[in-house]
C-alpha cells in the first residue's frame, strides 16, 4: 500500500510552483510533487541519462520575424570574397 507524507515548512515560491506546474500539466500538485520526487531520486542514485544534443532544434522558430530579418542583414556581408585574401 502506498505511503503518504506530508511536506512542512514549504517556501511560498516552491509551493506556487508547483501550483502553477500542476495547472500547466492539467494534474494534481500531489502528481507533479511525486515527479520531482522521483526525478531528485533518479539523480541522486545517477540513474538519469543526460540527453546529447547535437543539433539548434531548441532554438528553431524562437525569432520573430524582425530578428531574422536583422540576423539575416547582419550576416549578408559572410558572402563576400575578399579577393586580397584569394591572390
Amino acid at each position: 500500500m502506498p505511503e503518504s507524507i506530508t511536506i512542512s515548512s514549504l517556501d511560498e515560491a516552491t509551493a506556487s510552483w508547483i501550483d502553477e506546474e500542476a495547472k500547466r500539466r492539467g494534474t494534481n500538485k500531489e502528481a507533479v510533487a511525486l515527479h520531482l520526487i522521483r526525478k531528485g531520486i533518479e539523480c541522486e542514485h545517477g540513474h538519469v541519462a543526460l540527453q546529447t544534443y547535437d543539433d539548434l532544434d531548441s532554438l528553431a522558430g524562437t525569432w520573430s520575424e524582425v530578428q531574422a530579418t536583422e540576423f539575416m542583414n547582419a550576416i549578408t556581408y559572410f558572402d563576400q570574397v575578399d579577393e586580397k585574401l584569394w591572390q
